[in-house]
């Protein structure tokens, strides 16, 4: 396909305009006379220098890859049509829509930026953290960057003994069964030339305690609504977890929260602290 660069600038510097700080989770400031966001702004929001995406805008600029032009749209919270359109405009084939489809709506973009001082992240069914709050690296690290199948924290549990390090000892046993018995099910919703059979099939031939569990063939172990957490600052914590999802997605926003005036809760705070010091 052929890049349309004067309709992917005005795209672009129309969507740029369309949005105010507040609708991405940004401060808006005083004296502000900016239409819309800055640049430097969604350059930020898109993992990209402010150089590079003023390019784009200005139709110049190298052809923009497929994987670029995904940040975009997700820093821009497009909807699946306009990400379409993104896409087709910088001369590429969108994505395949449906369960695969990592593109996280603007609904629930919107509100994970208005989270920002609670623990919350934007997961896939398999598992795979797409987006975290701020103060949700502080609780459980950045879970973003892992590739292939370990950016499944299923798969991570039976592979990488450093996992189970976040969750308390009493509780290992039972999440076990929950990430075995929660991967049979989608691996079994989405049959077999799924990425779930695909991770299933993995974790058989590498992990002896997968399989005995595997064996059991147990279905509909549901996750506790009460979270127990060992932090390496803070010790431990118990949150209560509440789930949204997006069922065009299949994609799940979990909010962790502490009873107020608890130790949990107070730790959470001192847990803010330190990551905006660390971020710092």
């Amino acid at each position: 396909m052929t890049i349309d660069r004067a309709g992917l600038a005005e795209f672009l510097r129309r969507r740029r305009e369309s949005l105010q700080p507040e609708d991405v989770g940004l401060p808006r400031g005083q004296r502000r006379r900016t239409r819309g966001l800055r640049r430097e702004e969604v350059a930020a929001l898109c993992h990209m220098s402010t150089d590079y995406y003023a390019r784009l805008e200005r139709e110049r600029g190298p052809r923009t890859s497929e994987q670029m032009i995904a940040s975009i749209a997700q820093g821009l919270h497009l909807s699946l049509d306009e990400r379409d359109h993104l896409f087709r405009l910088a001369g590429h084939v969108p994505p395949a829509r449906g369960v695969d489809s990592e593109h996280i709506s603007p609904g629930l973009l919107r509100v994970l930026d208005r989270l920002d001082d609670t623990p919350a992240e934007i997961v896939t069914e398999l598992g795979e953290t797409l987006r975290q709050t701020r103060l949700g690296v502080a609780l459980t690290g950045d879970l973003t960057g892992f590739s292939g199948p370990a950016r499944s924290i299923g798969y991570r549990w039976f592979t990488d003994p450093g996992t189970r390090c976040r969750y308390a000892p009493e509780e290992h046993e039972f999440l076990t069964r929950v990430f075995v018995s929660g991967l049979r099910a989608v691996a079994t919703l989405r049959g077999p030339g799924s990425r779930a059979a695909h991770y299933a099939e993995l974790l058989l031939a590498e992990s002896e305690e997968f399989r005995q569990v595997w064996e059991e063939h147990e279905i509909g172990i549901r996750p506790r609504e009460v979270k127990h957490f060992i932090h390496p600052e803070v010790g431990a914590l118990e949150l209560t977890c509440q789930t949204l999802l997006d069922p065009d997605q299949s994609h799940s926003l979990l909010v962790y929260t502490a009873v107020p005036g608890s130790e949990s809760h107070e730790k959470l705070r001192l847990l803010s602290v330190l990551g905006s010091e660390a971020l710092r």
